[in-house]
């Protein structure tokens, strides 16, 4: 045979292997559209606002099959569970025993967790005499102090200042306390952030006012750092603050607005959250559309009331403020504290229900920093002035109740599945992957320490042969004591 001949044999079958497998579009069901086409048989299951919902403690879903005139070959199956995040479980206080007023939850990094706090309330023991102490992960001197799991390091023992002070810890077990991290004029403080090896203090001066800001290079030599002082120009009365870095490294603030709402009588909370974005946090915010606004009807009245500690600035010669009457009544939230898990991003703070009721811890939820944030669900009771962070392998919200909070995360168990392939075109499925459990992990983000990794649930396919059609199938198991099922937001089946 010519050798031109054998060469064009041997391009032509190489040509037709290469088409013999097509590319496909990945399958998404996500609407519920999607979900009612998507669905062939399931058991205890309903589609509501584009989410297959459990109605029972266990449900399946058994999809119809997605066919295709030619072969393609799969690649993975990807469960998305609705954002609501209602996985958490109650505890007592966390942190130290004597960490008083609103905390200040920052984990830096793997093993390197701070709360910040005003110091006292726990009474110490008499005749107690402090001992040497060592403990793993710190190559400081410690001292032993009266309460179980705390430890002085020697900024501990400095003279308090009136402010908050600071505690570490490895593990979210033992605490080290390493002494004052800002002064009694700057006790008000309300969120923390980190930024390449610094930690920014941020507090309100005065009270519900501009948030200023300290720069600390060094947590534990029990003194302040820098005082940058006014970092942001509210031009509303409210503050109560939530610091946070996008993923590009820009701080954003959140903040109350208590312009439509007697704040005075709504737990110093608002209807109405301000957001605004700085490159280094200190200078330069720049004003967006607010993250959450559920104000009702302005009535074009003005009124007054009065804050009891603005008078305490010198620089401030009044303690009255004014808002725009709203009617009806308004839902108030406020004490923001931010957290980004993968890229959706939530808002956990005080929620004062209209018409009466306890306060609670309320969170929100959105796609993205720049809002709008949908309300997700509430927790507790009490006034919360929450924060919010990850370690340990853990979400941990702190409260200043008595009754705390933790969670594994957003993802709520038992989700299992498996995904079968028509390999001889004839509408049904005749090789199966074997039931497997899927779920999303969670870990540090380097750098950001507000923004939690999340590794997507999925089951891998490529072990799968090719095929003309294709189908999965999930069991759902709520396993969880809490109000959390698992409720699946989003299902894609996606193709090499």
């Amino acid at each position: 045979m010519p050798q031109h001949s054998t060469c064009f044999i041997l391009s032509s079958l190489l040509s037709l292997s290469l088409t013999t497998i097509a590319v496909a579009e990945d399958w998404v069901i996500d609407t519920q559209q999607q979900w009612t086409a998507a669905a062939n048989y399931q058991t205890h299951l309903e589609f509501k606002d584009g989410t297959a919902i459990p109605t029972d403690s266990k449900a399946t879903f058994v999809s119809e099959v997605e066919r295709f005139k030619q072969k393609h070959k799969a690649k993975s199956l990807v469960v998305q569970q609705s954002p609501l995040w209602q996985n958490w479980e109650p505890v007592a206080n966390l942190g130290p025993v004597n960490l008083q007023d609103a905390p200040v939850f920052l984990p830096i990094g793997p093993d390197n967790y701070w709360v910040f706090g005003r110091y006292g309330g726990a009474k110490k023991k008499q005749g107690f005499q402090p001992e040497p102490a060592q403990l793993d992960g710190f190559d400081v001197k410690l001292q032993t102090t009266p309460w179980k799991h705390q430890f002085d390091a020697p900024g501990g023992l400095n003279k308090g200042l009136g402010g908050y002070h600071a505690w570490q810890s490895r593990d979210m077990v033992n605490w080290v306390h390493h002494g004052p991290v800002t002064e009694a004029f700057s006790r008000w403080v309300t969120s923390a952030e980190y930024k390449d090896g610094k930690v920014y203090i941020y507090y309100d001066y005065p009270n519900d006012q501009d948030p200023h800001v300290y720069i600390d290079e060094d947590l534990t030599d029990g003194k302040p750092g820098k005082d940058m002082g006014l970092a942001v120009k509210d031009p509303s009365h409210g503050s109560d603050a939530g610091f946070i870095r996008d993923k590009q490294g820009r701080f954003h603030v959140i903040l109350e607005d208590w312009s439509p709402i007697n704040a005075s009588k709504r737990s110093w909370d608002s209807p109405l959250a301000a957001h605004a974005v700085s490159e280094d946090g200190v200078t330069d915010w720049k004003f967006l559309a607010p993250p959450v606004d559920n104000r009702t009807k302005d009535t074009g009245k003005i009124a007054e009331y009065k804050h009891p500690h603005w008078l305490q600035h010198p620089d401030w010669n009044t303690n009255i403020g004014k808002y725009h009457v709203h009617e009806p009544e308004q839902e108030a939230y406020g004490d923001w504290a931010p957290i980004c898990v993968g890229s959706q991003y939530y808002l956990f703070g005080d929620y004062d229900p209209a018409g009466g009721g306890h306060m609670s811890v309320a969170w929100f939820t959105s796609p993205s920093i720049d809002g709008p944030f949908a309300w997700c669900d509430k927790i507790g009771e009490g006034h919360p002035d929450p924060d919010i962070g990850f370690a340990e392998g853990r979400f941990y919200l702190f409260t200043q109740q008595k009754t705390d909070f933790t969670s594994p995360g957003p993802w709520v168990e038992q989700v299992q599945a498996r995904v079968g392939v028509d390999t001889d075109n004839d509408g049904k499925l005749d090789t199966w992957t074997d039931w497997q459990e899927v779920k999303e992990t969670y870990d540090y983000t380097p750098g950001l320490s507000k923004h939690v990794k999340k590794t997507p649930a999925q089951l891998d396919l490529t072990s799968l042969p090719a095929g003309y059609g294709f189908g999965f199938e999930l069991k759902l198991k709520d396993t969880t004591a809490n109000k959390s099922k698992p409720m699946i937001d989003k299902v894609t089946l996606t193709f090499e």
